[in-house]
Parts: C-alpha cells; structure tokens; sequence
C-alpha cells in the first residue's frame, strides 16, 4: 500500500521559519568555497568575460566575447552577473554569485511548492533533495545559463500548477503574472526554450489529463503584454544595432542547434539517463518508488493525481524533449530535476513516520550503498591504476583527497543501511545520506583546483602587468577563454576561431585579429611587442626553429606566456 501525502499545513509563521532556515543552511552550502577555484574553461571564462566587456565598453545592449559580437545567448545572466562585479568588484566570487542565489531560490520556490500542495513536510524533504542532489549543486557552483534557466523555467512551472488550484481572484491572478513574468526571464536567459518547453509541458498536461476546466481565468490580454513588456525590449534593440542577427539568432542558434549534429555535440538517444541516475546522487534509489506511488492508480485515477501527473509530465517533456536533440551537454538536463525532487520529497515526508518506514526504503538505501562503493572504487581506481590520468604529478596531488572521499562514501553508505535505532531508522538513514553528500562535497570543492587544469589565470596575471597599449596579444592555436577575463585585453587568434561570430566583424578586423601562423611569425619578427599564450604541448614547433626568438616571461601549469622582446 502507497503511502499517503501529508495534507497541506497552513502558511503562517512556520513559512516564514522555514525560509530563514533553509536560506541559511542551503545558502552556506552554495556559498562554501565558492571563489576557491579559478574560473574553468572555456564556458566559465566565457560566462565572465561576457558581463566584462559590458562593463569595460559601457553596451549593455550587444554582448562581446573576445571584443566580437556573440549572439549565442540572451543577456540576463550576463547582466546580473555584470551586476554582482560592479557591487563587489572582480573575482571567482562575484562572477559565481549569481548562479549560486539562483540555485537558492530554486530550492526556496520548490520548497513552496511542495508544501502548498503536499503539506509541510514535502516541502521540506523537497528542498533537502534538490539541495543536496550532486548535479544541482555541482553547477549552482559554477558561472552557466542552466542553472538561472532551470530556476526560471522551475518558476514558471510552479506558478502554473499553483494558480490553477487558485480560484478566480487577486491570488490566482499573481501566481498566472508571476508565470509571465518568469517565462519572459527565462527567454531573456537562453532564447525560446524559456516559454516554449514551459508551454509544451503546460499544454500536454492539460491536454492528456483533460484540465481545461481548471485553465480559466488566465489573464491573457494583460499576461501577454507584461511577457512582451518585459522580454521584446532587448530583442529589437539588439536586431535594430545588429544587422543579420535575427537570422542567426533564430534559425542558427534554435532550429539548426536542435536538428543538426554539425556542432560537436552530438551524443545517443540515452546520454542524459546516466547523467540523472549520478546527478540526482544520494535520492536516486528512491526515484521509481516515488514516481510508481505519486502516479498510484494509474491512468483510472490520473484527475485524482492531476498534480503528481504534472511533475511527472515535466521530468518526462525534458528528458525526452533533450534526448530528440542533436545537441547535448551534461548541463542542459537541469530542469528535470526540480520535479523529480517535489516527487521524492512527497515520498519521504509520507514514508518516514511510519513504522514500517525503514523497509520501504530499503530499495533506495541499496541504491545508495551501490552507488557510494561504485564511486569510491572508480576513484581509487583513477590515483591507483597508470594511465587513467596522464599528468603524473595530478595523480600524487589527487591520491589523497580520492582516498577520503573513497571512505566517505563507504561509511556514509553502511551508516545508512544499517540502522542505529529501530524508531528512528528512516529518519537516521536519510539524515546519513545527507550528511555523506555534505562531506563528499566539502573534500571535492578543495580537490577542484587540482581536478580542473585548464585554467591560464597565473600567465594572465602576469600579462596584465606587462601589457601596454599597443602591444598585440595572440593566442596561438586555441583560444583561453579565461585568459580575457583575468588579463583584462582582448586578444588575436592564430590560426584558430573557436566559436566567434566573426560574420559580425568587418573584413579589416577579421584580417588583423584572426590570423594564420605565417602572419603571426612575421609580426613576430616585426619591431612591435607581440605576446603570444600557448599549450606547452603546442609550441614544440616553434621552440625547434632557430629562426624564432622568444622569452618565456610566465609559466603556468599547462601554458607558456611568451614575447618577442624580454
């Protein structure tokens, strides 16, 4: 027999407790060690070199990557984390902030949520597990679109099923404006995504489980204008400055992303099943047990769980709507993660009072056990077995942090299978498998700096104090997103383009800024200072010519900063 959903509490004082304390608890978590590690590459150097070169040109309107024009994305992350540098100055820090206060209210909106509409104690259980869920706050810790979008999306979402329980009145009229207005941000984050995968989920919901009834009134006239209100200013703006980017920003970057695999991120039909099976860690053995009871009855009793089939609904649209795309990265399954937590947070809040509640989730504790002792032993297994990581020296510094976490997840793994006290066993095991998540976290967030070594920020530093107006900077054969960010220049490329629009530079800037090595050795060799940043494992080459004459003025981990003059 499933168990039942607690009734949904009242929304006083306990709310507002609730808040404080998960703002405090959650907050501590996603602040931890936030600046700690230098930004990685290339999507967080990206990610805060955009909102840079808004602050440094003063256009707010046209983001720049490298000083070129980049139209991949909308604006808002870049604005608030633009935002958060001007308030608190550069730094990993600041740049992070934003993603990390939007993984906070994710957890906070989902906690309301659930609790209107399963009671208190999903609520609750429901922040617990998208709080502590590996992927969720492995991303709130970096600089991303995703998380901001998943929020975005997470809210609009909520608006919907909270308002349409609302009868007609000042309440279900915020919560349908507050849908708006959130779809809106969302579409202002990452481009049509926002309202369309929103509206989909919306629209098969209502469709499948016949909620029309439940849809009216939906303020449309006004809803329609505060989206547009809030969403199209940038649009024409950024189309009336920018010649060919509604082309470009409309069927390269939405339909031909989507359709075509010719973008290097093609990955199979099933990419994102293991990502959500590791990133829903430590709660993914309770995922089918929460689902099969939220959804009991089946088909016969779906208006009865009109509710549970929506979340469902959600989880399924995503999964599915990203596995059709011929574009595919880790992060882009985010949004199915906040419904599968009000899920497995109903769940739990229903199972743990009961007597029987620690054999109900023996399955999800089995789960849990076999997960922890198969990373532990793919830790053990890349600082102990040759060749699984090539950098000998990464190795010796990664042994003892994979040896901790290894036992980590042993004991957190046993601790919660085996009980401590009859009474207080589920609650004992759940309280484990948080505080085992805890723990891996805080040992992973000190080993990061030696698990991630693409960072140039140590020759950047040291460009910075030797870059002077009129010396030209070059990276030579790939492109150091992070290296713009710390160094403060914009740089010349040889031969290599990355992702840069270059479609939006004229042929004369294109010519001096992208160049190919033949033009890189004559400047060079030219009376003007060139630097040049490279791989150490690219410069063979050059350092075997006796005809080219450089100083090596910064080494980092992986990266020469080189110059034609001492």
């Amino acid at each position: 027999m499933s168990p039942k959903a607690a009734p949904p509490s009242d929304t006083g004082t306990s709310f507002w407790r609730d808040l404080v304390l998960l703002t405090v608890v959650f907050g501590g978590l996603l602040a931890w060690r936030l600046g700690s590690a230098p930004l990685t590459n290339p999507d967080e150097g990206r990610y805060a070199e955009i909102p840079r070169e808004m602050i440094a040109t003063g256009d707010w309107v046209t983001p720049r990557l490298d000083g070129v024009p980049y139209f991949e994305k909308p604006p808002l992350t870049y604005w608030i984390v633009a935002a958060c540098e001007k308030a608190l100055g550069p730094s990993e820090w600041s740049v992070r902030l934003a993603p990390a206060l939007f993984a906070l209210g994710g957890i906070l909106a989902s906690y309301g949520a659930a609790r209107r509409i399963y009671g208190r104690g999903a609520g609750f259980w429901t922040a617990v597990v998208l709080g502590t869920s590996l992927l969720y706050v492995a991303l709130a810790h970096l600089v991303t679109l995703d998380v901001p979008l998943s929020v975005l999306m997470s809210a609009t979402l909520f608006c919907f099923i909270l308002g349409v329980r609302e009868p007609p009145g000042a309440g279900r009229r915020m919560l349908f404006y507050g849908l708006y207005a959130s779809a809106a941000l969302a579409t202002l984050t990452k481009g049509l995504e926002g309202f369309l995968v929103t509206g989909a989920i919306m629209f098969l919901w209502l469709l499948i489980f016949g909620q029309w009834g439940r849809l009216r009134p939906l303020y449309l006239p006004s809803g329609i204008c505060l989206f547009a209100a809030i969403a199209a200013p940038w649009h024409l703006v950024v189309a009336s400055r920018n010649p060919g980017w509604a082309r470009f920003y409309f069927v390269y970057e939405h339909w031909e992303r989507f359709t075509d695999n010719g973008h290097g991120r093609y990955q199979p039909f099933w990419f994102f099943i293991p990502i959500v099976i590791l990133g829903l860690f430590p709660w993914t053995g309770f995922l089918w047990g929460s689902c099969r009871d939220a959804l009991a009855g089946g088909w016969s009793r779906r208006r009865e769980n009109a509710e549970a089939w929506f979340f469902a609904t959600w989880a399924a649209f995503i999964l599915l709507f990203f596995s059709v795309s011929q574009s595919k990265l880790i992060n882009y399954i985010l949004p199915m993660f906040p419904p599968l937590a009000v899920l497995i947070g109903r769940w739990l809040a229903a199972t743990i009072p009961l007597p029987d509640a620690f054999r109900r989730m023996q399955t999800g504790l089995r789960t849990f056990f076999f997960l922890c002792l198969l990373l532990a032993a793919a830790l053990c297994a890349a600082v102990l077995r040759p060749g699984l990581i090539r950098d000998e020296s990464q190795v010796g510094a990664l042994r003892p942090y994979a040896f901790v976490l290894a036992g980590i997840l042993v004991v957190g793994g046993i601790r919660a299978l085996v009980p401590r006290a009859v009474t207080a066993a589920a609650r004992g095991a759940a309280v484990a498998m948080t505080a085992t998540f805890v723990f891996v976290f805080g040992v992973l967030s000190f080993a990061m700096p030696i698990i991630d070594l693409r960072s140039t920020k140590d020759v950047a530093v040291a460009a910075r104090e030797l870059v002077r107006p009129g010396d030209r900077v070059y990276h030579y054969h790939g492109f150091f997103h992070d290296f713009t960010y710390y160094s403060g220049n914009v740089v010349g490329l040889v031969g290599y383009r990355d992702e840069l629009e270059l479609q939006f530079l004229g042929p004369g800037e294109r010519k001096a800024r992208f160049i190919d090595d033949a033009e890189f050795r004559r400047e060079w060799a030219g009376s003007g200072r060139v630097f040049a940043v490279a791989r150490i494992r690219d410069v063979a080459a050059l350092f075997a010519d006796p005809g080219f004459h450089f100083h090596i003025l910064a080494t980092g981990q992986h990266h020469y900063l080189l110059s034609n003059q001492p």
